[in-house]
Parts: structure tokens; sequence; C-alpha cells
């Protein structure tokens, strides 16, 4: 009997981050399904953060859920995204797309921690732990935007510039609008520490979309 050879197609590791995340996007609508309705609709209507800026608003399993849905699609728009636009500059392997994502919740995490010390130090821990919130709760929402594009750089428009560019354009709109309404809704506690805010939002906000541009640039 002569041997034959079968060959056995490698798992799509891009496919399994994708699936991996509609999975907790699914529970997330399944067992908090009001309030998924009202996520949904959070660039027009602010009544999801009237409504869930409370006590636990940060350690409840629908922010939990819609979080780990977050990292792992920014972490895959932002490794796409570098070996669309630096493709001859960038190792494309499912190694990087970890160094991805270890980089990302290391920066959210310290992010948090930051501005949880700061709630300390002020003694203003109610106010910060509600901006904190909103913060994450536009990046959450964001990572929508950043899902759709992954699926379409993965299966349809594959390594379109123009996606990457679109899709961080609506990411950055998302967030602006989170930032103004953060900014209406504390205004007279940012104008009593406008210094800091201005550090912060220099440091940790606006300096790594800078670090990440020129990257991409070079």
């Amino acid at each position: 009997m002569e041997p034959i050879l079968r060959e056995i197609a490698t798992v799509d590791w891009i496919t399994i981050i994708i699936f991996s995340s509609v999975l907790f996007l699914v529970l997330a609508k399944s067992l908090f399904y009001s309030r998924f309705l009202n996520f949904i609709i959070l660039p027009f209507n602010n009544k999801y953060l009237f409504l869930y800026n409370k006590k636990d608003r940060l350690m409840n399993w629908f922010h939990i859920f819609f979080t780990v849905f977050q990292l792992l699609n920014f972490s895959l728009f932002l490794y796409l995204a570098v070996t669309i636009l630096v493709p001859d500059q960038t190792l494309q392997s499912p190694l990087l797309y970890l160094i991805i994502l270890g980089l990302v919740f290391l920066f959210l995490f310290l992010k948090i921690l930051i501005q949880m010390g700061n709630s300390f130090v002020f003694n203003n821990q109610k106010i910060i732990s509600e901006i904190i919130f909103k913060k994450i709760t536009y990046l959450n929402y964001s990572s929508l935007i950043m899902f759709v594009a992954n699926v379409i750089l993965t299966y349809v428009l594959i390594n379109s510039k123009m996606v990457v560019i679109t899709g961080s354009v609506l990411v950055l709109m998302i967030l602006s609008v989170g930032w103004i309404t953060i900014i209406k809704s504390h205004l007279k506690f940012l104008t009593n520490y406008f210094f800091y805010f201005i550090l912060y939002l220099c440091a940790l906000e606006i300096a790594p979309i800078i670090i990440i541009v020129n990257y991409l640039k070079d």
C-alpha cells in the first residue's frame, strides 16, 4: 500500500480570537439584555451612564465581559493595523499579537491604578471612579467598531489601509464623545485640578496616540 499524504489545515488563530471575543459579547447580551440595549445607544443617549454609574460600577459581569471583548479586539485591531501599514518591519505571528495584548492590558491596568491612586491622594474616590467608569465604557463601545473592522480586514477587504484608517477615525470619534461627556459632567472638578488634568491628558491619553502614529509613519 502506498502511503497517502493528508494535509491537516492549520488553525486560523485570528478566527479563534474573533470567535472568542464574540463569546463574551453573546454572554453580555444574553445575561444582561436590558443593559445591553441601553449600552448600544450610548453615543446618542446617556441613559446607560445614568442608570449604571453607581456602586460596583467597575466590578460587574457585564462590564467585565465587555472589557475582555474590548481587550481582544483592541489588540487584534492594533496587530492588523501594524502588519498592514508597516508589513516589512513587522513579525506577522501570534507572538506579536500576544505581545500587543499584554502591553495593552498592562497600559490600561496601570492607567486605572494611577487614577485610583490620585483619587486617594486628593480624596475624590467617588468622582474619579465615575470618570474611570465612563472612560472604559466608551472604550468598550469603540471595541464594537474594532470588531467590525477586524472581521472586514480578516475575511472581506484583506490588508485594506482604508478600513484601518476609517476604523481608527470612528474609534477616535467615539472616544472624543466620551471625553466631551466627561468634561461636561465634571467641569467643576476638572477646573479645580486643571494642571493635573492637563498633565494626565498629555501623558496617558495623547502621548500613546502620538507614539503609535510616529511608529506607523516610520
